[in-house]
């Protein structure tokens, strides 16, 4: 074998690997093996609460309406913002925090994570919770990737970051054009059970138009079945994950 095919055959091997490397941590998005295997990223907490979060906020025109509910239904919860969200709309952002809320993040913007930007996502992230803390004076603890594809890079930036990355364990389906209230609590009514993290989203900047109505209708509903089981609603930061 030449020196320059030995160097073309390492360059090759080194490009699989560093790929590898990337993408590997993305098989945490199937949630069978999440939960079986990595419980805390599942999001599983107390057995007697249920943590209930939200993503891809601030939105102006509908985040203040699932606060509205959510201060009807005496309920806090945990919203995994956007940071370009957050430096479009920094009173939307605030006011999350002034009814109580949670603040985490989920990244600058909702981009899909195929190639490898190490680089790129340690910024973005670490942007992100900067905005958070300069538009609320608040300090993020929680990352939720979008999509929930956990890249060995965004891993990385999470870290970087002091971020604990947080996934769910049960969700609504609230993102897609037919969805309703009741199809969106069956939905996470089937994954429902103490420790659980519940996905929802106060928004539809990333779905279907007016897929956020079905999640916003669907809200009562999620809560009353947690209260009727005997479990508490609240953030991720009263859940009891361990963070690492």
């Amino acid at each position: 074998m030449s020196a320059r095919h030995r160097s073309g055959v390492l360059v090759r091997n080194a490009a699989l690997l560093a790929a590898a490397a990337h993408l590997a941590p993305a098989g945490t998005w199937l949630p069978g093996p999440r939960r079986a295997l990595f419980p805390a990223l599942a999001g599983r907490g107390r057995p007697d609460h249920v943590a209930l979060t939200f993503d891809d906020g601030p939105d102006p025109r509908t985040t203040p309406r699932f606060l509205q509910v959510l201060d009807e239904l005496g309920v806090r919860a945990t919203f995994f913002v956007l940071g370009d969200g957050v430096a479009r709309f920094p009173h939307t952002t605030l006011e999350i925090v002034r009814r109580g809320h949670e603040l985490a993040v989920h990244g600058w913007t909702h981009s899909r994570p195929w190639l490898p930007t190490v680089s790129r996502d340690a910024h973005e992230v670490a942007r992100a919770a900067r905005a958070i803390r300069l538009a609320t004076g608040a300090v993020p603890r929680w990352y939720r990737p979008p999509y929930g594809i956990l890249t060995g890079g965004r891993w990385l930036a999470a870290a970087r970051a002091g971020l604990t990355p947080v996934l769910w364990s049960a969700w609504g389906r609230d993102w897609t054009e037919d969805a309703t209230a009741g199809s969106v609590a069956a939905a996470v009514r089937r994954d429902l059970r103490g420790g659980a993290t519940v996905l929802l989203h106060d928004t539809d900047r990333a779905a279907a138009t007016g897929c956020w109505r079905a999640a916003l209708a669907a809200l009562p509903a999620v809560v009353a079945e947690c209260r009727a089981a005997g479990l508490e609603v609240g953030p991720l930061a009263e859940h009891g994950i361990r963070r690492r």
